[in-house]
């Protein structure tokens, strides 16, 4: 076991990474007001689990899935607290994915002006990324994230025992960000290199705390995504989420994977972009996806990137790998992303 304090301005997260994590440090909840948030899918494999460790517990399950990230379920979920008689000093404990750690993070945000927030995730992705950092949100009219709050957790507990009910599609999107990670961090980038196998459980275990750690060094000094660091974490991103809106069938983190690998193409065709790391990426991202695919009507994709958050002046911003632990954002306008975006998926249709 390992843990990471995460420090900020405004706030403070403990992350506790590692084995057996669960079971030493969610147990001392039981005697606090809890308040359960999950989905149903974690519900039906870990009710037993929560109901051993914090005897009748109040909660509320979401349907899995990302449309229940919606403010729909937000406002349900804050009535389901009041109804239950939550008060200000409860702790709402966040288990499951990333939808269910976005949802509760927001409702503990909202609830009387903001109450304690536990997350405690079982997915890959939710443990390496989403479950550390204080961001929350819902979706809103096909736009990810457009409703949301920075808001700290006061601790997270990173168990690899969730990871043993996960299918392979769940581990491939977690490794989704590690190959992020690895694109942003050279020792990450060597370790990922240099592993047999992406889906063994202890390089799983022991990657992800490298990701944290990452990710905490980024947030303690760009906790609100102000000055620019904390935006190196959407490497990937712009072009995954305007690929995941559009076409959906695949999970985010594949999404991401096929994201970077379109914007790789597009820092390599810029010249921005050294080849030989350029084949490293392309060699962990077909670790993952053995085949990336190309895409009909990817033009209409590419306007969903116009939604971004991090877009400035009208044009997309887009965080592109340059060298090893290096990246480097750039701004161009949506006629020649779009011209990028097609030149690449015909590129892969010629390679079939």
């Amino acid at each position: 076991m390992k843990d990471i304090l995460l420090k900020t301005a405004l706030a403070e997260s403990i992350i506790h990474c590692g084995v057996g994590t669960f079971e030493k440090f969610a147990q001392k909840f039981a005697d606090k007001q809890i308040f359960v948030v999950t989905d149903s899918n974690v519900y039906a494999i870990y009710n037993s689990l929560l109901i051993n460790t914090f005897g009748n517990y109040k909660g509320y399950v979401i349907p899995a899935g990302e449309e229940s990230k919606n403010p729909e379920n937000l406002l349900k979920i804050l009535k389901a607290m009041l109804e239950s008689g939550m008060r200000r000093n409860c702790y709402v404990i966040a288990l499951g994915g990333g939808v269910v750690g976005d949802i509760a993070g927001l409702a503990a945000s909202l609830y009387m002006r903001g109450t304690n927030l536990v997350q405690i995730p079982t997915t890959l992705l939710a443990q390496v990324d989403s479950s550390v950092g204080g961001k929350t949100a819902v979706d809103m009219n096909g736009v990810k994230n457009v409703i949301g709050a920075f808001y700290q957790p006061e601790e997270v507990i990173v168990d690899p025992l969730f990871l043993k009910t996960l299918p392979d599609r769940e581990l491939r999107c977690g490794l989704g960000e590690i190959v992020k990670y690895a694109a942003l961090n050279k020792d990450i980038l060597d370790k990922l290199l240099n592993t047999e196998n992406l889906f063994s459980f202890n390089f799983l275990e022991d990657i992800t705390y490298d990701c944290i750690a990452h990710k905490a060094e980024v947030v303690k000094k760009d906790e609100h995504d102000l000055n620019g660091l904390r935006k190196t974490l959407n490497l990937g991103h712009t072009t995954g989420h305007a690929l995941e809106l559009y076409y959906g069938l695949k999970s985010h983190g594949e999404f991401v994977l096929i994201g970077m690998f379109y914007e790789l193409y597009i820092a390599q065709t810029l010249g921005l972009c050294d080849s030989e790391y350029a084949e490293k990426l392309k060699k962990l991202i077909s670790g993952v996806i053995p085949e990336i695919p190309s895409f009909e009507n990817i033009s209409k994709a590419a306007e969903y990137a116009l939604h971004d958050k991090k877009n400035d002046d009208e044009k997309i911003s887009l965080i592109v790998p340059k060298a090893e632990g290096k990246c480097i954002e750039i701004k161009i306008c949506l006629s020649e992303y779009t011209k990028y975006l097609l030149s690449c998926s015909e590129n892969l249709r010629g390679q079939k």
